[in-house]
């Protein structure tokens, strides 16, 4: 699997020949909207953590330009099936076997709501279980919460891709706890610097990770990790 990074939370997860993005929040990014080109993004699925602007924005146009399939939670999948787009709907808890693998909605705790201002439903996090045997924890926004202590009760983790940029969701600290929640050492840290809100100190915030025996990783826009 090869992760890379375009901004805020977005991702695209290369998982053999399927591509899978999340929270594609692209064109109204002010640090990624001149690097990464959203007509140049394929995807066969996108899977979206909640209704916030910065985790929506581009999913109708990059849906439409390649025909992907939404993945989220029932309210989010009837917004864009009334648009004319695939959808998949789940709910927390749920599960279902994709042909990249096994995806399951989990709880987190934030808000949820589009940018008009309609009801998002609850919004979630998603744990990926690949056909080629790894493991991923997308949190999505979330604050710290007891409930990351069932994900290892079902699965050894191989990254744990969270969020650190405070004020709107964890910070760094409570990351770091979030990382012992899960059980998982291995971090690729998403959600700073997009916004004033949630600038962070990259350093200080690796070395605040080293010093409790974990691995923060922190990608440039554009920048892949191999899993």
């Amino acid at each position: 699997m090869t992760i890379t990074y375009f901004g805020q939370n977005s991702l695209l997860l290369t998982i053999g020949d399927t591509k899978v993005l999340i929270d594609p929040f692209i064109s109204g990014n002010p640090l990624a909207k001149d690097v990464i080109a959203i007509d140049t993004i394929q995807a066969d699925y996108i899977l979206l953590t909640h209704a916030h602007q910065d985790h929506i924005l581009d999913a109708e146009a990059i849906a439409e330009n390649n025909d992907a399939v939404i993945v989220s939670n029932y309210e989010i999948a009837m917004h864009y099936q009334a648009k004319g787009i695939t959808v998949h709907p789940m709910n927390h808890g749920g599960s279902w076997q994709f042909d990249f693998g096994k995806v399951q909605y989990v709880n987190a705790v934030h808000t949820s709501s589009f940018p008009d201002g309609s009801y998002g439903g609850q919004p979630g996090g998603f744990v990926i279980s690949t056909t080629g045997d790894k493991h991923v924890y997308i949190a999505g926004d979330t604050a710290l919460t007891m409930d990351m202590k069932l994900i290892p009760l079902k699965v050894t983790l191989d990254i744990a891709i969270l969020p650190i940029g405070d004020n709107f969701t964890m910070g760094v600290d409570d990351a770091i706890i979030a990382s012992d929640f899960v059980a998982c050492n291995q971090v690729l840290g998403v959600h700073y610097d997009t916004f004033g809100y949630i600038e962070i100190d990259h350093e200080d915030a690796k070395k605040k990770f080293e010093a409790k025996g974990k691995v923060l990783t922190l990608l440039d826009i554009g920048q892949s990790m191999d899993l």
